[in-house]
This record gives structure tokens, C-alpha cells and sequence, in this order.
């Protein structure tokens, strides 16, 4: 764990006591995140629980490109054939067991696999769920014409064998470390009903899905908020709570008051803005604890951009961010600066790393040598092209829009223009950030899939989307030894050379700086005192990934 700041009173020592307490609050495999608190869940359903968020879900097949905010309603909706917990260990969910060397479900040399699963679970209309439906996910994800959100390590899978209703097969073209992992975020969708569709992608499907998970589809009221209502006839422990609703709340200062008034029960993303922390830790029965998060925010910048081309610039403009002036004014302390994509929690982070020094003196110099020199605007050029860009992120986000405004200042000193171009949610993270149409934007990213360190999706020159790859490589990175550590990382099982291999990875990509890395997040999460269950998982993008353990004790 690192060291997180939440005022005077909160230490790492209380931070790893929170994430402790809350992974001792887990119950038998296949019943994440169900507490052990004193008092017991209800017998049946009851209650409702509002989540609000300040972006608003809108991508409901769990297959096809989202953001974090979705996650909330695929975790309740939807089962994975494994879970992840807070501790990084991976547990069956519909599966029975989680395949390993021992127990005969993977072969010696990585290729083989078999999944036996669970023979009580109905999708929500009421059909049972079979091996059949495991095998047309994994099949509709690497359909050429299926818009997926990731096809890494799916696309190694060969001879899907259905054996039976309730076991299944397949080889692995090489071995593949990563992907009982990725496992953990492929959300299993039914075959009966998708397999009808003339185009998945524009399916009804997409818009009122059917699950197998915790809670069912009720309805949406399109830029306002979406209700889900229990599953009566779930396989495991819960729902507890009769109706779980995600309420969108574009404005921040707004979510927050909603919070502090009580219209909303649980803060989740993007969580209390941190000028409301130290408010919200004395507020009557409110919970608010600060929850260390694999997600780091960065400058990213499209790197097919002429301006930011060459690496001097990029050098120029890391050496002009004054991040801990942005972390302490703006964050108030609470984000952990970085120099990578890595958690600070993850075996494989890379400590070594060069420290960041904003020296605007220095940055001048970069500039100079490069040859980019001010026009009579004041703005720098060099061959014709201009040092001006365009950065976007989600309007109505006071914070990142403060750190917009002072970046925007601090780069006039160099000479250089960045223009402000917000977008709501669903237009800045839909094909303007997945097809790379942006200079550069202000960005909360994850970059594992569970606690694996594999970043093929978002590294690797073959996941740039806008060049026809599946992934997230929306920088349009692009270095050769990256992609070949990256490749051998993948195919490694031993945890030692794996660490070298992504410990390279990181001095290279802060060499390039494809993206402006300026501080891992840490959560600050609220909710009323009443509810039970609502454990923080660092290994998940959601804090809605247990919902179905959620309860009213009081």
C-alpha cells in the first residue's frame, strides 16, 4: 500500500486498515464481498439504494467499448465466469472453481483449458445458462463486425468445445498469462437472445439487457438516472436490496450536496471532489473513507498530432506541469503523485522511476534547442506548425476544469496555446476519445484488467483503434521494444521475470511520454451509515462491484 493523504488524522496506517477490513468482509468463493457484519442481511430483498454518479452510464452490453461508469450496471446485471477480490484473488462466480495446473483445469504448457460450470443459474427471462452461452461471448467478442471493448487474449482462443451444460473447453493459440484476468471482466450475454440479431452492435439487447446477475433491467430515464431491481432467482448469496438505482448528476458541486442532503445514498464516480473532503469526513451519520484506486489521471495527448511529435515538446510540456501545486491547491493533498501507469499497489510497480521537477526555465531551454521559437503572436512554431492544441475532458467537472485553467496559464509563459474543449460524457468518451479525434485531454485511467500488469490494451501498437486495432491505445503509442515486452510479458507465468519485463515497460513509456502522468487517484468515498456491504475493491473500476451484498442494517 502507499502512503495516501486525507488530512492529519488519516495515515497509511488507517488506509491499510480500511482495505483490510474491508477484504476480511468477504465471504465463500462465489459470494464476493458479502460482509460478516453482526447484524444479518435481510431474509428477502428490501430497500433501495441510490448511486449517484457525475457521468452517466450509457453502454449496456458489457462486450462493446465503456467507460467505468457502466461497470456499476454490468457487475449487477451480468456474472463472469470469475471475480476478483480486494486482495487480487481471482474466485469462481459462474464457474465452480477457478482452473489452475493442480486441479487439471489448465495444462501443463499454458494451452488447455477447462471450465467447469455452475448448473443453478437462469438468465432473467427465465432460461437456464449453459456452456453454450460461454462459448457464443467468446466467439461474438472476436466477430470482426462486433464492436468489442477488448479482443487481447480472447483472440488466442481456439476449439471452443461445448462437453455439456455445464462444461466447456477451448486451446489457447500460445500461452496467455493475463487472461484468467481478463476472464474477470468478460461479462458472460445470453446466446438465445443475441444470436437472432441480424447486427449486434444495434441490438434491443444493448439498450434492456438480460443478465444473470444480482439485479434485473427496470428502466432508464436517458440523462437522468436507470433502475435495476432484484433477481428473486439468483444463484448466490443476495441482492439484499429491493431496487438499486444509478442517478446521473452532471455537476459535482451538485452531487455532493445531493450526498449531504440525502437524495443520494453512496457517492461513486468521480466520488467527492476533494475541496468537499474535509467537510464531508465530519458530516452527521456519513461514512467517507479515502479508497486507493488503480486509476491514474494524466495530460494524454494524441501523439499523430504534428505538435506533439517530437519528444522535446512532450519533455517541455511534463517540465511546465507544476503537479504538486495542482495536487495540493486543487486536490488538497488527497491524489498520490506518479510517474506511471502502475498502482502503487501492484507487485510490479517500478519505484525507480525519474522524479518529475517542474522548472519552467527548463522547459523554455527544451523548446529553444528543438527549434521551436515564438512568432510574433508569442506563440512558438516550428516548420509551419503551430504549438497550439486543443484539451478536453467532461464539462461540468469544476476540478479538472481548474487544473485546465492554470495549465492553460502556465503554457502561455512558454509560448505555447492550449485552447479549452469540454464535451458532456457520452460525446467525449465516445468515438472523439475510442477513435482518437482529440489533441489532448485531461483523463482518469485504468490500465490493468483485474490485478494482472498486463497493458497490451492500452499500449500496445496493435490496440490503436483509430488505425483499425481493438483496444485503448488511444495516445497512438507506438514503440517496437514495447510491443515485443509486451508480447513476452503476455506469454510468461513466472511473477519474477514478468516484474523485469513490466518494470521495462514503464522506464520506456516515461521516457516517451505518450501521456502527462500526474497522480494515482484516491477515492473519496461517501455513503449514508445505515449501509452494510459497500467493501472498496482496488482491482475493479467500480465501487458498485458488489452490490449485491449492499444491505440497510439500520
Amino acid at each position: 500500500m502507499t502512503e495516501v493523504y486525507f488530512g492529519s488524522s488519516y495515515s497509511r496506517r488507517n488506509a491499510l486498515r480500511l482495505m483490510v477490513a474491508g477484504a476480511a468482509g468477504l465471504a465463500a468463493p462465489g459470494l464476493l464481498g458479502t460482509p460478516a457484519f453482526a447484524q444479518k442481511a435481510p431474509a428477502k430483498p428490501t430497500g433501495r439504494i441510490i448511486v449517484g454518479l457525475g457521468q452517466e452510464p450509457t453502454v449496456f452490453n458489457p462486450l462493446m467499448a465503456h467507460i467505468e461508469v457502466d461497470d456499476g450496471v454490468h457487475f449487477s446485471v451480468f456474472d463472469a465466469l470469475f471475480r476478483i477480490d480486494p486482495k487480487g484473488e481471482i474466485q469462481p462466480n459462474l464457474a465452480v472453481e477457478v482452473p489452475n495446473l493442480k486441479n487439471g483445469g489448465i495444462s501443463e504448457d499454458g494451452l488447455k483449458w477447462r471450465i467447469r460450470l455452475r448448473d443453478n443459474v437462469r438468465w432473467h427471462d427465465g432460461k437456464p445458462f449453459t456452456a453454450e452461452d460461454v462459448k457464443f461471448t467468446l466467439e461474438l467478442i472476436t466477430n470482426p463486425n462486433f464492436r468489442s471493448w477488448r479482443t487481447a487474449g480472447h483472440a488466442l482462443v481456439r476449439d471452443i468445445t461445448v462437453i455439456s451444460p455445464t462444461e466447456i473447453t477451448w486451446r489457447m493459440e500460445e500461452a496467455f498469462a493475463p487472461y484468467l484476468s481478463f476472464l474477470t471482466e468478460t461479462f458472460i450475454v445470453p446466446k438465445h437472445v443475441l444470436e437472432k440479431e441480424a447486427n449486434p452492435n444495434n441490438a434491443a439487447f444493448n439498450q434492456a439487457p438480460v443478465g444473470t446477475g444480482p439485479f434485473k433491467w427496470s428502466q432508464r430515464v436517458a440523462g437522468d438516472h436507470l433502475e435495476l431491481v432484484a433477481n428473486p432467482d439468483y444463484f448466490g448469496e443476495g441482492p439484499h436490496i429491493e431496487r438499486l438505482v444509478f442517478k446521473y448528476i452532471p455537476d459535482l458541486t451538485v452531487l455532493y450536496t445531493q450526498f449531504k442532503s440525502g437524495d443520494v445514498d453512496l457517492v461513486g464516480q468521480p466520488y467527492i471532489t476533494p475541496d468537499h473532503c474535509g467537510e464531508a469526513r465530519g458530516l452527521p451519520n456519513r461514512v467517507v473513507t479515502l479508497v486507493p484506486r488503480a486509476s491514474f489521471e494524466s495530460f494524454y495527448l494524441n501523439l499523430e498530432r504534428p505538435q506533439f511529435k517530437e519528444l522535446a515538446v512532450r519533455e517541455a510540456l511534463y517540465a511546465a506541469i507544476d503537479k504538486e501545486s495542482i495536487i495540493q491547491g486543487l486536490y488538497y493533498g488527497v491524489p498520490t503523485p506518479t510517474e506511471t501507469f502502475m498502482p502503487r499497489q501492484s507487485l510490479y510497480f517500478n519505484p525507480k522511476l525519474p522524479l518529475h521537477e517542474f522548472n519552467l526555465n527548463r522547459a523554455r531551454q527544451i523548446l529553444d534547442q528543438a527549434g521551436w521559437a515564438p512568432g510574433r503572436d508569442g506563440i512558438r512554431a516550428k516548420s509551419g506548425v503551430l504549438l497550439s492544441f486543443a484539451n478536453s475532458t467532461t464539462s461540468g467537472d469544476p476540478l479538472r476544469e481548474q487544473v485546465q485553467q492554470f495549465l492553460q496559464q502556465t503554457f502561455a509563459q512558454l509560448g505555447v496555446e492550449m485552447k479549452i474543449s469540454n464535451l458532456p460524457a457520452a460525446v467525449m468518451w465516445g468515438e472523439f476519445w475510442q477513435q482518437s479525434k482529440f489533441d489532448s485531454v485531461i483523463v482518469g485511467s485504468t490500465y490493468l484488467i483485474g490485478a494482472d500488469p498486463d497493458v497490451t490494451n492500452r499500449l500496445h501498437s496493435r490496440s490503436i483503434g483509430a488505425k483499425g486495432g481493438r483496444g485503448s491505445n488511444n495516445a497512438q503509442y507506438s514503440n517496437p521494444e514495447v510491443d515485443a515486452l509486451l508480447d513476452k510479458g503476455a506469454r510468461s507465468f513466472d511473477p519474477e521475470a514478468r516484474r523485469s519485463i513490466y518494470h521495462r515497460v514503464q522506464e520506456l513509456v516515461r521516457r516517451d511520454l505518450p501521456f502527462l502522468p500526474l497522480y494515482q487517484s484516491n477515492a473519496v468515498q461517501g455513503n449514508k451509515k445505515g449501509i452494510s456491504g459497500a467493501v472498496p475493491n482496488v482491482n475493479t473500476r467500480t465501487e458498485s462491484w458488489n452490490a449485491l451484498a449492499w444491505y440497510w442494517a439500520s
